[in-house]
């Protein structure tokens, strides 16, 4: 009996450390991606913003070229990485220089949520997801044409893809493009 109670106490000391089956170690942005987006707004805003520099940083890598990328974007019938963006990059702040596009969201189970939430600053998923949506296309330098429709694409591999009209955003890279910068 006390070596099952010494047990019980050795595993939840180890776990409260941080070690051990129920640890709350952060993820990578990789791992995020495909993960549900709901799990990150139990994590930090400094843990989420380190997840959007580390995407930044792969986007840095990989611009311009082919393959399994975070940011795909068809460039002249090719599949390349979009241009990087930059780890300071705030993507809710839209610098469209008063382009207007018209996004049509997707509606129905993969729609993206109308309530708001803290871990977004206070904005709906979808009102963060268009402020990104109009930030990556500008900063991709996309041709525009009356309407772009934007898609809620869940435990892809990517954070946001532009494909044949269609801007394909992971709701996990929303939670990451929202967190605050850390000063």
């Amino acid at each position: 009996m006390n070596r099952i109670l010494l047990i019980s106490v050795s595993v939840a000391a180890l776990t409260a450390c941080g070690v051990g089956p129920n640890s709350s170690k952060p993820q990578s942005a990789s791992d995020a991606l495909t993960s549900t987006a709901e799990v990150l707004e139990f994590e930090t805003p400094t843990a989420r913003h380190e997840m959007f520099s580390e995407l930044a940083r792969l986007s840095q890598t990989q611009a311009g070229s082919t393959g399994a990328v975070v940011f795909p974007v068809m460039r002249n019938g090719n599949l390349v990485a979009g241009p990087a963006l930059e780890v300071r990059d705030d993507l809710l702040l839209v610098t469209d220089a008063g382009t207007s596009v018209v996004l049509v969201f997707a509606t129905g189970a993969l729609a993206f949520a109308d309530d708001r939430r803290d871990s977004l600053q206070g904005l709906s998923e979808r009102e963060a997801t268009e402020l990104i949506a109009r930030s990556l296309l500008t900063r991709w330098a996309v041709p525009l044409g009356n309407s772009v429709k934007v898609e809620r694409a869940p435990g892809v591999p990517y954070a946001a893809a532009y494909i044949d009209g269609v801007l394909r955003i992971n709701p996990a890279f929303v939670y990451m493009a929202a967190a605050p910068a850390t000063p």
